[in-house]
């Protein structure tokens, strides 16, 4: 995997920002640096060693510029890929996406059995995040059991700390934004230690928090993933 140096991480763009240009040759990976869902990809293109090749354009999703939606994308959501006089969307889309069409270590092994398990495991994804955020929508911590639960058991499948093993790969990327924050979350307002009875989960964070393509996406304030969270969730109570 490719060793990436500390980059600058340019400021968010709100609605006051000018547009920068588009589709002149430029590639850009749109984010917001507290959204899960961006921060896959950005951890995909680190990983890659991209940081050269894939410019990141962050966004202020709560003041977010018009001529995103107007311009660049549609659908109005980060992530999403300007490349080759086009623009894609959709996380788990763009984590296959950056692998296969970039320069650099492959994010997924050879072996059939192990790819075949990577899709495997994102098929469970809505379900695992939907224990999760029923959790954070009520008082018991009983959906969460079950989710990292599952993770435990998703984790034994292969030697090594990683869901394939003993390489941090797309599947990695694919769940760890989000247990990264669930993590904060569940401690903070559920007084939750998600690795609690769980070894093979408190490794793989633990592995995964070693490996410097990820640990430089880690740009969240605790407290910010707290309050979003809050907001979010209290108002479906």
């Amino acid at each position: 995997m490719a060793t990436p140096s500390v980059e600058y991480l340019p400021p968010p763009l709100d609605a006051t920002a000018q547009q920068p240009a588009i589709f002149d040759g430029t590639i850009r990976l749109y984010l917001a640096y507290p959204c899960p869902y961006a921060q896959r990809v950005w951890i995909a293109r680190n990983c890659k060693g991209l940081q050269d090749k894939i410019k990141l354009v962050p966004l202020n999703l709560q003041n977010r510029p018009a001529w995103y939606k107007e311009k660049v994308y549609p659908e109005n959501k980060v992530p999403s890929l300007e490349h080759n006089g086009k623009v894609i969307g959709e996380s788990l889309d763009l984590i296959k996406y950056v692998d296969s069409n970039f320069e650099g270590p492959s994010l997924l092994p050879d072996d059939a059995d192990k790819k075949e398990y990577f899709e495997t495991t994102l098929s469970h994804m809505d379900e695992f995040l939907g224990l999760v955020y029923a959790t954070f929508k009520g008082d018991s911590t009983k959906d969460a059991d079950a989710a990292f639960d599952h993770l435990e058991t998703a984790l034994a499948k292969y030697d090594g700390p990683f869901l394939l093993g003993n390489e941090f790969t797309l599947a990695d990327i694919a769940f760890i934004p989000f247990v990264e924050r669930f993590q904060i979350y569940l401690s903070e307002v559920f007084n939750y230690d998600l690795t609690a009875g769980r070894p093979k989960v408190a490794a793989w964070i633990e592995a995964a928090d070693k490996i410097d393509a990820y640990k430089q996406t880690k740009k969240s304030d605790p407290k910010e993933i707290v309050e979003i969270y809050k907001r979010i969730f209290s108002a479906q109570k």
